[in-house]
């Protein structure tokens, strides 16, 4: 269960990148840019460019960074990722990225931070604990799936149930209020892998679920799948203003994924949503959007992109546009 690799790029390069990344005149579409261009860097150099990141104003933007902290998969992260998770002053969905970015390294010091939040007072970070030990405890059972490469090259917060499973089984244990949330993300990433009509009206039951990290897991995979029947279900997320933020955010960034020209004015329209994450998270998409609908295939900072340090894929998944939640 590994993510992309990761390439050498000059020294000068990660020293621009870096420079644009903190430069308070650089919007946050150009952050994200540079951000998902150092996300692929080897080297002290990138990571201690996203550290410093992770002082950035945006609540959006800090929980993407620690995101792809965890997908480097780089042991010199746990120390800050742990002091996020910790610090009960940070928004909740950065806290809960910094749980599941701690998951995704798996390091032996990276459970004790995670025990101590299994029964946090915020429901989505504590859920998010107890899956990222799950996720560890699994993969010391079945190390020979620590080398695995996700078909989505991310690092996903649990395995996926095998591929041979129907799919009626798979839409019953997500859809199952009593199932661990490990069993039902489970089967949500392997409805993700098999892809189709019916995994996606699966996938889209879910949002009448009571969890809000499981919707927003959905959200984020049907970005990752760039499948048009879902633009349905995330444009009705997106405009629920009941809906937890951290589910519309990814209903937004999913719709930006898939670039289809429906979303074009709902993006537009809730870029002003009074919730910024709601409304960063469509300015960001829109971003994404514009970029596919140019033909461009590294969704990266243009001179990282020309040096090697391309990207996601655009679209990639986990990722998509290029964010996780």
């Amino acid at each position: 269960m590994t993510g992309p690799a990761l390439v050498e790029v000059a020294d000068e390069v990660v020293a621009d990148l870096k420079k644009k990344l903190v430069d308070p005149n650089s919007s946050l579409p150009e952050k994200y840019r540079v951000l998902f261009s150092l996300r692929n860097v080897k080297g002290a150099a990138a990571h201690d460019a996203l550290e410093l990141a992770l002082k950035d104003d945006s609540a959006l933007f800090r929980h993407d960074v620690a995101f792809c902290l965890g997908q480097r998969q780089d042991s010199r992260a746990v120390q800050v990722l742990t002091s996020i998770l910790h610090d009960n002053n940070e928004h909740p969905m950065v806290r809960h990225e910094a749980g599941e970015a701690l998951g995704a390294i798996g390091t032996e010091e990276c459970l004790t931070p995670l025990r101590e939040h299994q029964q946090d007072a915020v429901l989505e970070v504590a859920e998010t604990c107890q899956l990222a030990l799950q996720r560890i405890e699994w993969l010391k059972a079945h190390p020979e799936a620590g080398d695995e490469e996700s078909p989505y090259y991310s690092v996903d917060p649990t395995p996926a149930l095998p591929a041979s499973t129907p799919t009626e089984e798979l839409r019953q244990v997500l859809l199952d209020e009593n199932r661990t949330m490990f069993e039902r993300y489970s089967a949500l990433f392997a409805l993700r892998n098999k892809g189709g009509d019916e995994a996606v009206a699966a996938l889209g039951a879910v949002f009448g679920a009571r969890s809000a990290l499981l919707k927003h897991e959905v959200a984020y995979v049907m970005g990752q799948m760039l499948d048009k029947k879902a633009v349905d279900f995330l444009g009705g997320v997106l405009k629920n203003p009941e809906e937890h933020a951290m589910v519309r955010h990814e209903a937004a960034e999913a719709l930006g994924a898939i670039a289809d020209r429906v979303t074009l004015e709902l993006l537009r329209q809730y870029a002003a949503d009074p919730e910024p994450i709601v409304a960063h998270s469509c300015v960001v998409a829109l971003d994404v959007l514009e970029f596919e609908q140019s033909g461009g295939f590294e969704y990266a900072d243009k001179g990282a992109a020309a040096a090697g340090a391309g990207g996601e894929t655009a679209p990639a998944k986990r990722p998509i546009c290029p964010c996780r939640g």
